[in-house]
């Protein structure tokens, strides 16, 4: 397997070509409609992605926001390039020894899917030719480029669908390796020490969707397939794997068909909506309402399905191209009877379509005829590609690790020159400015909190990769213990943003932080009630107390504790006389019940074995 990277990283500045503020906002001011269409690159040709995309026919739905300006609408030149995010850019690119291009050129890269009311994104080349050791070896960066972010999408309803424009125009720096990396493991790994490398810049955007991966990925054989839009970097490892393996999944089906002497099918296909208007079930129940196409495949009869049913199948590969053309899916051979569909009706079908015993068959339906034609024309042409092998495309990633098609490979066609912003000349003195001001390289942070602070290695990097230096620093310079800051943010914090969900908040402020690490350190609270005092600040207590109080987390002096501890003693005396030291066990478990949360639990245990200690032996017992 060879892969690459393409890291896309939002940066906190304002926008790209426009003063506006880069935030996210939930008030819409109004919305107007578009529709965009392909058009020629630099040199006059329509790329691939750009003229699928068009196809579709949508229309495109903005809403404006408080942030929104006529830069965002279309309806104004851009302003020239956001100097503060090109600086930021430049320092990344320094950090990984990339060489800086003397001249910054915006270009225009074509896109049509509704994500930019332009019909393109503007980026601009910043750098070439750097590297970044992980583990030992060293990986090539290619490029690092700055690029617009684009609209956020809202809703998506048949024929329309809603963008919002707060997100557009955001500043992204985007970087991209070499195809070096050989496996998923790698993958993450790469891409965690890109992340530490800009986060070590601290000017960029924290929280989910601030930090997207593009995954390329091919296997020897196979061709190049773009994962667009990867956000949990926990899936990378399993993203680049699932496609090493349905690749090669995808050359052994190839191999197969061959083998068969299997003939791409052909269209248009055969009408076959009255053999199946009586189907009262399935996705063929109201087929007389519509139209039914069916489709032979030749030689493909037991290859759509999967050897397993987590594995790939070409019958989903052939649904997910139909889809693209707006039919809902389709049915196969490999998957009947079923579905509503008899296996006398099957039968006749496969009669129809005069269908031998290595051939298959797949139904398309809708209502639309025009749709139904391209569905067939794009289940036609995935099939033709089956006999060669992994057709080049980009795919969506989905939650579980595995991939969908989403459309074609994008290329250089997309690509021509911004007339509207002049180029950027990248000064010595603004290198020099720059190369002063570096941030600490990502290896010499983690050597220096193994260091000054004497964490252990795996804990310094999970504080860089977590992009948490700069808090850690500011809480233990506060007068925290450093063990005690670092276990806060690398475990229990996470932990409780992880408990609150994906849509739920994912951060606490550091003064309430440093709110919570004083009352545990000091022993009001006991470290058990980190938890649950984090949860209620991540669902909005205003302070630390406030989170206490609907705990019922009120502090125990340690006099309290004392008569506390006396109490549960004299209660139980005949089980303290009886058991001796075997009594503590249990009396501690009473005593936990009162303070849970409210003392250390070392604190508990030290006060009830002085009180333990002072109950006499019964007479005649052993001491």
């Amino acid at each position: 397997m060879k892969a690459g990277l393409e890291v896309h990283q939002q940066l906190s500045t304002t926008k790209l070509f426009c003063p506006c503020p880069a935030e996210l906002s939930e008030t819409v001011l109004g919305s107007f409609r578009r529709t965009l269409r392909a058009t020629g690159g630099e040199e006059n040709l329509v790329d691939a992605a750009a003229a699928f995309q068009a196809s579709r026919g949508l229309v495109f739905r903005y809403e404006t926001v408080p942030s929104s300006c006529l830069v965002d609408l279309d309806e104004e030149p851009p302003r020239p390039i956001n100097p503060e995010a090109l600086d930021v850019a430049l320092t990344v690119a320094m950090m990984l020894d990339a060489r800086l291009l003397d001249e910054v050129e915006v270009m225009r890269k074509i896109v049509v899917d509704g994500s930019n009311t332009t019909g393109f994104q503007r980026t601009a080349l910043v750098a070439v030719d750097g590297s970044i050791e992980v583990r030992g070896r060293r990986y090539t960066i290619d490029t690092v480029a700055l690029e617009e972010d684009a609209a956020r999408r809202m809703d998506g309803d048949g024929a329309e669908v809603g963008f919002r424009l707060d997100r557009l125009g955001v500043p992204l720096v985007e970087i991209a390796t070499a195809p070096e990396i050989t496996n998923g493991a790698e993958a993450r790994a790469v891409a965690e020490e890109i992340g530490a490398v800009l986060r070590s810049t601290h000017r960029v955007r924290r929280g989910i969707g601030t930090i997207r991966e593009d995954l390329n990925v091919s296997t020897q054989g196979g061709s190049r397939v773009e994962i667009k839009g990867v956000q949990q970097l926990r899936l990378i490892e399993r993203y680049a794997d699932s496609e090493e393996a349905r690749q090669r999944w995808l050359l052994e089906v190839a191999q197969q068909l061959r083998s068969r002497r299997a003939v791409p099918p052909a269209g248009p296909g055969v009408p076959l909506t009255k053999l199946v208007e009586e189907v009262t079930d399935g996705p063929l129940r109201n087929a007389g309402r519509g139209t039914v196409v069916g489709l032979l495949l030749p030689g493909f009869g037991g290859l759509l399905r999967s050897r397993t049913p987590e594995g790939p199948r070409l019958g989903r590969e052939l649904a997910d191209h139909a889809r693209s053309a707006g039919v809902r899916g389709i049915l196969h051979s490999d998957e009947l009877p079923g579905h509503g569909v008899s296996a006398e009706l099957l039968e006749r079908v496969r009669q129809e379509l005069h269908a031998g015993t290595e051939d298959a068959i797949v139904l398309v339906a809708g209502a639309d005829p025009a749709r139904i034609a391209r569905a067939v024309e794009r289940i036609v042409e995935r099939a033709r590609v089956a006999l060669e092998g992994v057709p080049a495309e980009t795919r969506d990633p989905l939650p579980d690790g595995s991939t969908r098609y989403s459309r074609p490979l994008a290329g250089r066609n997309r690509m021509y020159p911004e007339t509207d912003v002049p180029p950027t000349i990248i000064d010595p003195e603004r290198r020099e400015r720059l190369r002063a001001a570096l941030p600490e390289r990502p290896a010499e942070t983690r050597r220096r909190l193994a260091t000054e602070y004497a964490l252990a290695d795996e804990v310094a990097d999970h504080l860089l990769r977590l992009g948490e230096v700069g808090r850690f620093e500011s809480l233990v310079h506060g007068g925290r213990a450093p063990g005690n800051v670092a276990r806060l943010l690398t475990q229990e914090l996470p932990a409780a943003a992880a408990r609150r969900g994906p849509d739920g908040p994912d951060d606490v402020p550091e003064e309430h932080l440093a709110a919570l690490l004083t009352v545990v350190e000091s022993g009001e609270i006991a470290k058990e009630a980190i938890p649950p005092l984090l949860d209620d600040l991540l669902a909005g207590a205003g302070s630390v107390s406030e989170a206490a109080k609907r705990r019922g987390l009120v502090s125990v002096t340690l006099e309290e504790l004392d008569r506390m501890a006396a109490q549960v003693v004299s209660s139980n005396l005949e089980l303290v006389r009886s058991k001796g030291p075997g009594a503590f066990s249990p009396l501690m478990g009473d005593l936990m019940k009162q303070v849970r949360g409210r003392r250390d639990g070392q604190e508990v245990a030290a006060a009830l074995r002085r009180r333990l200690a002072e109950v006499p032996p019964e007479a005649g017992s052993s001491p």
